[in-house]
């Protein structure tokens, strides 16, 4: 039997499918400052990213076996040192790919019809009023044509490329390493039932700033901006820059400048370099939809990485 501190929550089903293999499962909070003395008593510890694992924590927790991120990035988990001292790490990195990259297009859509301006600009008005935001929002695009540029070709960013294809857009990639990109988009409905093949071009870095009517970050944060002021000069005047990925991927002092000259028309924004963010004028920008880190905050979402993460657990302490 396992002694497992779920940290920052875990999914019902998830807790049903542990506890059934003879394990504790305990879900209450630990603060951060409390963590390090309530953690001894623990053989695994699961977080999302609210928790860090630094190597404080994982030296003040010698019983520690098994780490579990219930997500994608692992970035709050020290994950070699841990390895380094005979604790396995796991994540669940296809579950919330989905979610994920069907938020980062709801920010395209909110953005280019201004729906993040007129869900709180049309309450209270009258006719005067409401023919004034009429006329100012129905200069609105369609994502039909228009170009994507997805910097991240792993599983978050794949799934990005599939909506952007079944959307009708243009769609270009680029990554750390080179390779042709194919998938198969998969079409389900009353009355249709089958796939496509589609191709996705791979292009240097600035070659998609350069083309791309939006950009929309799947990649995780290495220590310094992906986007700064250098790659916002690389792009086009009125384009849309999307960040689902992980904050500080993008520079938020150079991206307000971008927002405030006119040279991106807008962004959307679920991460940030500090969350809770605080930075007032980027999230109150008439030019940014922005939403609280819930890329992969569905419920389809967590009941996957829950499910995938606890048989993960079972496996793990079955050994």
């Amino acid at each position: 039997m396992a002694r497992i501190l779920a940290n920052d929550g875990i999914a019902a089903d998830a807790k049903v499918i542990m506890e059934k293999a003879g394990h504790v499962v305990v879900t209450e909070k630990v603060p951060m400052d409390q963590l390090a003395q309530a953690l001894g008593g623990y053989d695994a510890i699961i977080v999302r990213s609210a928790t860090q694992v630094r190597r404080d924590l994982i030296d003040a927790c010698p019983n520690l076996q098994f780490i579990g991120r219930a997500g994608v990035g692992m970035d709050n988990i020290d994950v070699d040192y841990a390895r380094s001292k005979g604790i396995t790490v796991a994540n669940t990195p296809g579950a919330s790919s989905a979610s994920v990259a069907e938020l980062a297009v709801a920010h395209m859509f909110a953005l280019v019809r201004f729906l993040h301006r007129s869900n709180s600009e049309m309450p209270g008005q009258g006719a005067a009023g409401f023919n004034a935001l009429k006329k100012a929002y129905s200069e609105g695009k369609e994502l039909k044509g228009k170009t994507l540029g997805v910097i991240g070709a792993g599983r978050i960013g794949m799934e990005t490329m599939k909506l952007g294809v079944g959307l009708g857009m243009r769609v270009i990639a680029t990554d750390t390493s080179p390779r042709d990109i194919r998938f198969s988009l998969d079409l389900h409905a009353d009355n249709i039932l089958g796939s496509v093949e589609a191709r996705v071009p791979f292009v240097p870095k600035e070659e998609l700033l350069a083309q791309s009517d939006f950009v929309s970050l799947h990649v995780p944060f290495t220590g310094s901006p992906v986007i700064g002021s250098q790659e916002i000069d690389l792009m086009k005047s009125g384009a849309v820059l999307i960040n689902c990925a992980r904050g500080g991927t993008v520079d938020e002092t150079a991206l307000i400048q971008a927002l405030d000259s006119g040279k991106l028309a807008f962004a959307g924004i679920d991460v940030f370099e500090e969350e809770p963010s605080h930075n007032k004028a980027l999230l109150a920008h008439p030019n940014t939809s922005v939403s609280p880190h819930i890329g992969g905050s569905t419920r389809e979402a967590q009941d996957r990485i829950g499910t995938e993460l606890a048989h993960t657990v079972v496996r793990f302490f079955s050994k």
